[in-house]
């Protein structure tokens, strides 16, 4: 059972439809009295999270751990069973009244000023070779023709590589990051702009401005997500699509303690969660386009659309 799940106090249910890509079946997450003496655990760990920046707490996908503190990938291993957990997880769920996560969730051991810390430029790529491939495939399918005529895109939490198709192009891409350097170099870009969305959530564009976002790895760097993804609805054309991709590879002393203590099937909820409470989006779905489990990075995407009514 998933460390979310009990953290919420729910269970998922041991029959969940097959994973698909366009798998429409209701959540189904409920509260469970068998998940209440692991509640006790779960509070325990999340002291222990506030208190150390998440290193105390160990997560139930993501082993082998590796990494180092100041501005070194933090990588965890992964091996993907069939179905993918991460398929699972948000195939059948009903959410609480609430949100379900408290303030300390959202700290890092590092609070130091995330402009200072993304001041340098990284031309890096934070993802290996395969996962890359995979993403700019899955991205093949998923976005709009390269050159349809009106098509605006958001690349969230951007950099000097967005992992579009070869040669795309749109009228308008525009590139959201910490670093000008780094976004000064993204050839797919016709825009820019520098923003911490930790400490300016409001995002500077007009409602109803684009047909897609996306961000990749970088939703768990995220302090105030509800605040970000109510933008990012507002901003959203109706039916307008959001794509969230994430791997097990990050900043650990940036990423969010309830981030860097649980693995890879409980991260599908959490970004599912921002989607559901934030409001005013379809029902999130979880796809694992992990190209080598176990042997390559994996990668995840949590995608919703804007309700056309929204």
């Amino acid at each position: 059972m998933s460390k979310t799940c009990n953290f919420l106090g729910l269970r998922v249910r041991s029959n969940p439809l097959p994973p698909s890509f366009s798998n429409s079946s209701a959540l189904n997450l409920l509260p469970t009295a068998a998940s209440r003496p692991f509640d006790r655990w779960i509070r325990a760990s999340s002291r222990r999270r506030l208190v150390l920046g998440g290193f105390a707490g160990t997560s139930l996908w993501m082993n082998n751990m590796s990494g180092n503190i100041g501005g070194k990938s933090f990588i965890a291993s992964a091996r993907q069973t069939n179905p993918s957990p991460v398929e699972q997880a948000l195939s059948k769920v009903e959410w609480p009244e609430n949100f379900p996560f408290k303030e300390e969730d959202f700290q890092r051991f590092d609070e130091s000023s995330d402009s200072t810390f993304y001041e340098a430029p990284r031309f890096v790529t934070h993802i290996d070779d395969p996962a890359i491939a995979a993403l700019t495939k899955y991205y093949s399918k998923v976005l709009p023709q390269s050159e349809t005529p009106g098509v605006s895109i958001l690349d969230m939490c951007s950099s000097w590589v967005s992992h579009y198709p070869a040669g795309y192009k749109q009228e308008r891409i525009v590139g959201m990051g910490m670093n000008e350097e780094e976004l000064k170099r993204n050839p797919v870009l016709t825009e820019y702009i520098v923003q911490d969305l930790n400490v300016n959530p409001k995002l500077p564009f007009e409602d109803n401005s684009f047909q897609v976002i996306t961000n990749v790895v970088s939703v768990d760097y995220l302090t105030k997500p509800l605040v970000v993804f109510k933008e990012m609805n507002r901003i959203l054309k109706p039916g307008g699509l959001a794509l969230m991709s994430f791997s097990n590879r990050c900043f650990f002393t940036k990423a969010i303690s309830i981030w860097t203590s649980t693995g890879d099937a409980d991260h599908a909820l959490i970004v599912g969660s921002y989607f559901h409470y934030a409001g005013g989006y379809e029902r999130p779905q979880a796809v694992d386009i992990s190209p080598n489990p176990g042997r390559s990075d994996p990668m995840y995407v949590v995608y919703s659309r804007k309700l056309p009514e929204a």
